[in-house]
């Protein structure tokens, strides 16, 4: 079975379970919080996966950071299950399944912003209001900062590319002229 439809049926099984307690906001937030430790302590997910450790000292390190972390009885158990069946290498994926999942049954766009300098609050705010009624659904931005598109914006929602920024103009004049 490939790795995209193993992440994909955990994710989906997790939504669900997410979606009938009500608690897809609090799971999405608790996973993040597992990926973000197993970021600074790279090691922690080596051992977690490893086959050299006994399954019992990793269902007691698992144990542990769910305590630390203050994880739900759900996503606790979520990850005993990963654990048990070897899945927990996964846990990436299925986090970003988990969450295109759990942004269309609730009816959200992600979009991911570029721009020239960093935007205050109130250019993010503008141009969240212009992408949702454009979409006509909630959108979430992912802002980040790229200095080479010399102006402008560039954002990606939902598939679609809106490319605004001043290299891309400068790039299509070029292209203009060298073609005559």
């Amino acid at each position: 079975m490939s790795l995209s439809a193993i992440s994909k049926r955990y994710a989906r099984a997790l939504i669900e379970l997410g979606a009938e307690q009500d608690k897809l906001e609090q799971y999405a937030g608790e996973l993040d919080r597992v990926l973000e430790a197993f970021a600074v302590e790279k090691q922690l997910q080596t051992v977690l996966v490893s086959p050299s450790v006994t399954g019992e000292k990793r269902s007691a390190i698992l144990s542990d950071l769910a305590g630390k972390l203050q994880l739900s009885p759900g996503i606790r158990n979520f990850l005993g299950l990963l654990l048990e069946k070897q899945r927990l290498r996964f846990l990436p994926q299925i986090v970003e399944h988990f969450r295109k999942f759990a942004d269309e049954l609730s009816g959200t766009l992600r979009a991911q912003l570029t721009s020239a300098a960093e935007l205050d609050a109130a250019q993010a705010a503008v141009i969240r209001s212009g992408l949702e009624q454009q979409t006509g659904r909630k959108v979430i931005l992912d802002t980040r900062v790229d200095p080479a598109l010399i102006g402008g914006l560039k954002a990606e929602i939902g598939g679609r590319i809106f490319d605004g920024s001043l290299s891309t103009q400068l790039k299509r004049i070029e292209d203009k002229l060298t073609k005559g």
